[in-house]
């Protein structure tokens, strides 16, 4: 659908309700979702013609009583709308295996049968018909026809269960206003646990077979929602409204979806193994993400796609606000930076860049901007936006955004509105310069004597920023020498040139960091005398944070070819063993495992390996980072020392073993044996998946073919877990077996879009050769995206662009890549 149709639609109409009959008893040994979908809806011009949304089959359809013949295109046409409409479609969708809208999933483990529904951005129609765009907003009254044994869930509470002769029906209360993207339906044999928190009944749901996992995991999960629930109903002074608040855990689904009041997940959130800190933190942001959605999204929604930002950047922003100042999670923005903050920046430097709010001509291209720039960028983007209101400002802003829009919809200028009239600050040109305008701001530092100017590259936007001054300790400190802060000034730029006053002598100081504390979205460059010195001085900080912005400036030179894999690997792996926050010592880690492998020139490539593998095998000295830390050394340890090692410490846990074994086979050993027998005693129903990670790494042209069959061709590998095998696919030193597979990689590219937008961005990006091809191949990638479809287009050329630096930074030129 293109704007201008939905806009055009949104005028003429205004929904009343959506009364929808989903029958799900034919999914048991069948494909089949059947549906009724009736839509009252009034037209403010009687006798006009517009079209209904259902790309499912349809059996029939009537308008006010008479007949309706479909065009065949996914809408049915609605001629001489009265004022008031009745519209009833009966349709049927059969393809629940790869089709768009809703998914039939078979848990191996008992062949029990599970069914989800995820719709963003206008994937309801493949499931009934109805006016997909997120404006239109109306109640939807669900009734759903399942198995006797299922459960069925959906976006409101209190529902009606009347036994059949063998089924169940479900009738669910109608839900309030919401977009046909935000609705939802579950169902299957689930297990169930309920509590009740601060007058909210919380539901959380598994398929059978991960019950225990579900259970191990429920008083945590219990207990980051309610903090989440009690922080936001504050912070927007408005609570959630519904008293049920559910979270569904579903295989083979991409991510989370925030439904309202309903939450689904995929189910791989539910770690087999003990989560790592750094994935309890991730599982504490998601869980607080798309609970932010509740109210961005849900209760205020976008108008149109082109305020996405609207939606997703602010859901980032407040599950990072939210789990600082409400859970144990208070790391949250450090690993904000080590991890998605870093993709960012690269992201903005690319050929993908864009304005975080721009024109969006149709759906199409609204499933491109589900990206680094809207969710990382965005939250960083509004990280300084209430440093630049303040932040008590900034939540008197946001309550009356809440007060004025809710159950209905927004622009950016709305909240823009309520934002200036709060804080007294005329926003226009704040809005102009991060909203409307791509790119990265970089600053570096003059220093004359004791004078020291801030100096960005080019225009800068208005922005609030700190700069650190830090001074060595050469006292007795258990992790060597070490600097202390010895001031902190907050500068406002609003100029090429900015003097920073307030800072210590020349004499009194060792380091000066840009950006100290990351208060904005820049990147920043040490200046010529000093940045060999900044490299060596980035362990030394005192903090996570400040570790985190030098670690970033290190990234960034690298990407840009300014530093050597050799220079930045050296820097990280000294922050990695200095570093004190858990939250952080898992990204570092995998960020610097990458830099030796994928980054490295191929001379250097084992002296960087072997040198985090040493990193590994001292952290793992302490034991609440073992884990961690041997889970690092199964994707570095190359010597046979190091797997013996490895294997002795990880003794009977199969999540380290299945890891040792992907190495193992990457070495060319013979795991085969042990691989079979590891699978037959592993619980976890998807263990299936590990087996063939450890297949995808072999050195075997007959590995290679029948991974390739099943990851890219036949599509068996739940999408939740392409990125795990693709990354022990894409070997290096495999070369020769892995050529023909860049080749096919790129005749795939016109149909990586089937199955809809989150399996269009993961086949695009996951399988996207990082090794075995050369710079022709590139530019040749670059040039069949153009075809693609827009979300395909945009994974491809931003997953193109950092194997082109990363072939630079190996010595295989590709062009001059720009900063």
């Amino acid at each position: 659908m293109s704007r201008t149709e939905a806009e055009r639609r949104g005028a003429l109409l205004e929904v009343e309700r959506y009364d929808v009959d989903v029958d799900l008893t034919g999914l048991v040994d069948g494909a089949e979702v059947r549906c009724v979908s009736t839509v009252t809806f009034s037209c403010r011009e009687p006798g006009a013609e517009t079209f209904v949304d259902c790309a499912a089959e349809v059996r029939s359809a009537t308008l006010n009583g008479s007949s309706l013949t479909p065009t065949g295109d996914g809408r049915i046409s609605l001629p001489a709308l009265a004022g008031h409409n009745v519209l009833r479609v009966e349709s049927v969708q059969a393809d629940t295996t790869t089709g768009q809208g809703v998914h039939r999933a078979i848990d191996p483990a008992d062949g029990e049968v599970y069914v989800w529904m995820s719709f963003e951005p206008d994937e309801a129609r493949f499931v009934w018909a109805c006016f997909d765009q997120p404006d239109l907003k109306a109640p939807h009254a669900f009734t759903v026809t399942a198995p006797s044994a299922w459960t069925v869930t959906s976006n409101s509470g209190d529902q009606r269960i009347e036994e059949l002769e063998s089924a169940r029906r479900w009738t669910f209360p109608d839900t309030p206003p919401l977009s046909t993207y935000n609705t939802v339906i579950n169902a299957g044999p689930f297990h169930e646990i309920r509590r009740e928190a601060d007058g909210h009944d919380l539901g959380i749901y598994a398929r059978r077979s991960l019950a225990p996992i579900l259970e191990r995991d429920a008083d945590e999960l219990f207990t980051l929602t309610r903090q989440g629930l009690a922080f936001f109903g504050e912070a927007f002074a408005m609570p959630f409204p519904q008293r049920k608040y559910d979270q569904v855990f579903v295989p083979e689904f991409g991510g989370a979806m925030e439904n309202y009041g309903c939450v689904t997940w995929s189910d791989v959130f539910l770690r087999r193994a003990t989560p790592t800190p750094a994935e309890s933190e991730l599982f504490a942001k998601v869980l607080l993400h798309e609970m932010a959605h509740m109210w961005f999204g849900n209760i205020v929604t976008m108008r149109w796609w082109d305020d996405l930002w609207l939606n997703e950047a602010f859901a980032e922003f407040a599950c990072h606000w939210a789990a600082e100042r409400a859970t144990r999670y208070t790391d949250a923005w450090a690993s904000h930076l080590a991890g998605g903050k870093l993709r960012a920046y690269l992201s903005d430097q690319g050929p993908v860049s864009h304005p975080i709010h721009q024109p969006i001509h149709d759906v199409a291209q609204a499933a491109s901007i589900f990206d680094n720039i809207t969710y990382p960028k965005g939250a960083s983007v509004l990280q300084q936006l209430m440093t630049y209101v303040g932040e008590e400002q900034f939540r008197v802003g946001m309550t009356a955004y809440f007060a004025r829009h809710a159950w209905g919809s927004a622009t950016l200028q709305d909240l823009i509105d309520a934002l200036s009239e709060a804080s007294g600050r005329d926003l226009d040109t704040w809005r102009t310069a991060w909203l409307a305008t791509a790119g990265t701001d970089r600053f570096s530092l003059e220093r004359d004597g004791d004078t020291v100017t801030l100096v960005a590259a080019d225009t800068p936007r208005p922005q609030v920023l700190a700069v650190g001054a830090y001074r060595r300790n050469n006292g007795n400190s258990t992790n060597g020498e070490v600097l202390e802060r010895r001031a902190l000034v907050r500068v406002e730029v609003t100029q090429t040139r900015t003097p920073v006053t307030g800072l210590p002598t020349e004499e009194d100081l060792d380091v000066l960091l840009i950006n100290d504390e990351d208060l904005t979205f820049a990147t920043t460059r040490p200046d010529p005398a000093t940045r060999d010195a900044f490299f060596r001085a980035a362990a030394q900080l005192p903090t996570a944070i400040s570790r985190g912005v030098a670690t970033a400036t290190v990234w960034d030179m690298l990407t840009t070819g300014e530093a050597t894999a050799a220079e930045a690997g050296r820097c990280i792996t000294a922050v990695l063993t200095a570093e004190t926050s858990d939250a952080v010592i898992e990204p570092y880690l995998t960020l610097v495992a990458n830099i030796a492998e994928l980054w490295a020139p191929e001379g250097e490539r084992a002296g960087l390996t072997a040198a985090v593998a040493e990193a590994c095998l001292c952290l793992a000295m302490d034991p609440g980072r073992r884990q961690v830390a041997l889970r690092g050394l199964a994707r570095t340890a190359t010597t046979p020392d190091d797997l013996t090692r490895l294997r002795d410490q990880a003794g009977d846990d199969v999540d380290l073993l299945w890891r040792a074994l992907v190495r193992e086979a990457e070495l060319g050993g013979d795991v085969s044996s042990e691989s079979a027998r590891l699978l037959e005693r592993d619980p976890d129903p998807d263990a299936w998946v590990r087996a063939l990670t450890v297949r995808a790494a072999l050195p075997d042209p007959a590995a290679k073919a029948e991974v390739w069959q099943k990851l890219a061709v036949d599509r068996a590998v739940p999408v939740n877990s392409v990125g795990q095998v693709a990354a022990a696919f894409w070997r290096p030193d495999q070369d020769a077996l892995l050529t023909p597979y860049a080749r096919h990689y790129l005749d795939s590219v016109p149909h990586l879009h089937r199955g809809g937008m989150i399996p269009a961005m993961v086949f695009a990006g996951q399988l996207f050769p990082p090794h075995a091809i050369d710079p022709a191949y590139i530019e040749e990638a670059q040039k069949t995206s153009q075809e693609a479809a827009p979300v395909v287009r945009n994974t491809l050329l931003e997953r193109s662009d950092m194997v082109k630096r990363m072939l630079n930074s190996r010595g295989t030129p590709t062009g001059r890549v720009s900063a």
